[in-house]
């Protein structure tokens, strides 16, 4: 008769090595953290959060901290209504065939690209292409790194977003239908306050993605230094600061313009915090229609 291991042994094991795999990935990312906040405290002052840069690398990050939070603002109006359209056509209107898994397949295959090639092609389509239609040089525009981002960010959303919709259980749109609702009213009333958790947690991952992003905007929308943008100066067609691509310029030129080496670990720490507290609305929301829902 063959020995049969005991349930429970089993269960602690998996969790023990749940526990262990949790715990691989925690501590570096703990410890990175702990890092940033020891070396960049001493750096932040009041004057460091609302001055500007000057050009010998000295001064504050403003211009930084606002390019950054219009950047992502830019980015969450374009992806999200775009985002949550697909979505809810793959998920509630697509026909379920060849065709609309090659379209599911590619859309998961798109979060897959390095961020680098976003850029390239965001220069190429945007810059350029477009560039040649429009009156105003936008070579480093706010607009464009805004345009691009939501490319970046599109799969993510959409991904997310399908998969809280199609997790809502069938017979709340078979009630709603038999109710005499249409189509678009079960979605709407039925459907997507349900979904609305896992649709706020991929626009959460778009924003922390779009805020920490260097590559696709570097060389499309931010300038190295930069004036707080002038509304009446078409600001979306101009170059703009972003602190993503200020941290990577101090931080290589440590020693040669930059003479504090903690500079750069305080531009990081006012990035996680800013990314913290833009996301910090959306993840309460989440937080209160989990708390709130009965299936």
């Amino acid at each position: 008769m063959r020995h049969r291991i005991d349930p429970k042994i089993v269960e602690k094991v998996v969790f023990g090595f749940l526990l262990i795999v949790s715990m691989l990935i925690l501590i570096p990312i703990l410890w990175v953290f702990l890092i940033t906040l020891k070396n960049g405290l001493s750096v932040i002052t009041w004057d460091f959060l609302t001055t500007s840069p000057t050009m010998n690398a000295g001064g504050g990050i403003y211009p930084a901290i606002i390019g950054t939070l219009l950047l992502v603002v830019g980015t969450v109006i374009v992806s999200l209504p775009i985002g949550l359209g697909a979505a809810i056509y793959l998920s509630e209107y697509s026909a379920k065939n060849l065709l609309t898994r090659i379209i599911r397949i590619g859309i998961v295959s798109l979060a897959g690209i390095p961020s680098i090639v976003y850029g390239l092609f965001g220069f190429a389509f945007f810059v350029i292409f477009l560039g040649q239609f429009l009156p105003i040089d936008w070579r480093k525009s706010l607009l464009a790194g805004s345009l691009t981002l939501a490319l970046m960010v599109l799969p993510v959303v959409i991904t997310a977003s399908r998969e809280a919709l199609e997790a809502v259980p069938e017979h709340f749109r078979e009630v709603s239908l038999s109710l005499g609702a249409t189509k678009w009213q079960t979605i709407r009333y039925a459907v997507l306050p349900h979904a609305l958790p896992g649709i706020l947690t991929g626009t959460i991952l778009g924003i922390g993605r779009a805020a920490g992003e260097t590559a696709p905007i570097i060389f499309i929308a931010s300038a190295w230094l930069a004036r707080l943008p002038n509304i009446g100066n078409y600001y979306i067609f101009s170059g703009f600061m972003a602190l993503p691509t200020y941290l990577y310029s101090t931080f290589a030129n440590v020693g040669k313009y930059i003479e504090n080496p903690n500079t750069p670990y305080g531009i990081a720490l006012v990035l996680m915090i800013l990314v913290f507290i833009i996301t910090l609305p959306a993840i309460l929301i989440r937080a209160k229609l989990r708390r709130g829902r009965k299936w």
